[in-house]
């Protein structure tokens, strides 16, 4: 659904590109097992493209080339040493799908099902580590209440919360089938990816505080409550349906979970696999006067960052490192996943090779994770950085660079080029230690 949204439209991307070629890992995939192989690092989390495989995303038409591109690759990290993480869902549906209503149909979660079986059948003697929807939060928001990402819909109101009871579906469909089909023969996990900036209340005030775990509730708790605790959050429940009695509605536009989707849904999880990136605080402000219904409204509080806090090169990601510290704390309390492993952290900017702010990220980010490890006694399984290379960054196109590894998308070999935080974090991987010079 991405190469059509923006195929129909090149403005919905900062630089008027699209994702046809990207980074070219289709057929760089060796060039950057190597690079993978030079950071020393021993995982490499990574994404199915589902309608490569399934060019219309059902099981009647298996696209014997993309399948092929995935073997190799997988075979390629065994024989390297290098251990994959696999995400089913990386937010591109197959456009056959998009037109069938998407992530608002509910068939969507049966032929989600079907892919990931193929999935498991086809790749699974080589993956032990499963991740089922990456960030369904942003899925939902973006693309169903707001027209920045695929599909771009914008049904702020209610379309976010049936996208989310969908994908929600979909992940416990996907994990009760490897659990029942696969786990015996395979030995592996699965779990699915959920983001959160840490939330911060603006003040000691009872007001702000309240505010700062309704915030964190209406955006992580959505996904997290029901596959870890059962059902939504409570304050969601209540205020989603309060204000839908108030503007005439007989019914909450959030969907119910029935007791039979609660069951199937809780308990689907292997470990929390966690994307940190930034902070923010959070204060009480007077609920949002009944008219036009939103999901901000029904959240109703306001998210903003400290004037302090260095901002990167996109205006929601800002450096305050003692958020991973706060959030890990928070998911281990909140939800005792047993193990928590972060699936995603890294900087923004717009290029360059000596890129010192990103390095600053990383020393600040892993030493508050090292932290909440020796001195908290959280349980972190592992951590994979964002990302491995520049690439197509969504509705933002080229212009916002994460990777450890430039990538110049203008030159036909698509050539790659180290940066010193990828050399930083070579480091990292080879001594354990996160500054210059380690004390034994």
């Amino acid at each position: 659904m991405w190469d059509r949204f923006l195929h129909d439209n090149s403005s919905r991307t900062e630089d008027g590109r699209n994702a046809d070629i990207a980074c070219d890992s289709y057929h760089k995939w060796q060039e950057d097992v190597q690079l993978l192989k030079e950071l020393g690092v021993k995982i490499y989390r990574f994404s199915i493209s589902w309608s490569r495989i399934l060019p219309d995303g059902t099981t009647n038409k298996i696209n014997q080339a993309g399948v092929d591109y995935y073997s190799n690759l997988l075979k390629e990290l065994e024989a390297n040493n290098i251990e994959p993480l696999v995400s089913l869902y990386h937010w591109d549906l197959p456009q056959h799908l998009s037109e069938l209503g998407g992530w608002l149909n509910p068939q969507i979660a049966d032929y989600f099902g079907e892919y990931a079986r193929l999935s498991f059948r086809l790749f699974g003697k080589y993956v032990r580590q499963w991740a089922t929807v990456n960030e369904p939060k942003s899925t939902c928001l973006l693309g169903y209440g707001n027209d920045f990402n695929a599909p771009g819909l914008v049904l702020v109101a209610d379309g976010v919360y049936q996208c989310a009871k969908i994908q929600l579906l979909a992940h416990a469909k996907a994990w009760h089938i490897y659990d029942d089909e696969f786990r015996a023969s395979q030995g592996g996990r699965i779990s699915l990816v959920l983001d959160s900036p840490w939330t911060e209340p603006a003040s000691d005030s009872d007001l702000d505080k309240e505010a700062a775990e309704r915030e964190i509730q209406f955006g992580f708790g959505w996904f997290a409550n029901p596959v870890y605790i059962g059902d939504w959050p409570q304050v969601m429940k209540e205020r989603i349906a309060n204000r839908s009695k108030l503007e005439g509605l007989g019914f909450s536009r959030l969907p119910e979970l029935t007791q039979a989707e609660i069951d199937y849904i809780n308990g689907t999880h292997d470990y929390f696999a966690l994307n940190i990136y930034t902070g923010t605080l959070v204060e009480f402000i007077p609920d949002a006067h009944i008219g036009t219904p939103s999901y901000k409204s029904d959240k109703g509080n306001n998210a903003y960052s400290d004037p302090s806090w260095p901002e990167s090169s996109t205006d929601w990601l800002y450096y305050w490192p003692l958020s991973m510290r706060r959030l890990v704390n928070y998911v281990n309390k909140k939800y005792s996943p047993g193990e928590i492993f972060i699936t995603e952290n890294g900087w923004a900017d717009t290029g360059g090779i000596d890129d010192q702010d990103r390095v600053r990220y990383f020393k600040g980010y892993l030493s508050n994770l090292l932290d909440a490890i020796l001195e908290d006694g959280i349980n972190v399984g592992g951590y994979t950085a964002w990302s491995l290379l520049d690439n197509f960054e969504w509705a933002a196109g080229y212009t916002q660079k994460l990777g450890l590894i430039s990538v110049d998308h203008d030159s036909p070999n698509k050539t790659r080029a180290w940066k010193a935080s990828g050399r930083y974090y070579q480091q990292v991987v080879q001594t354990r230690c996160l500054v210059d010079t380690c004390v034994e």
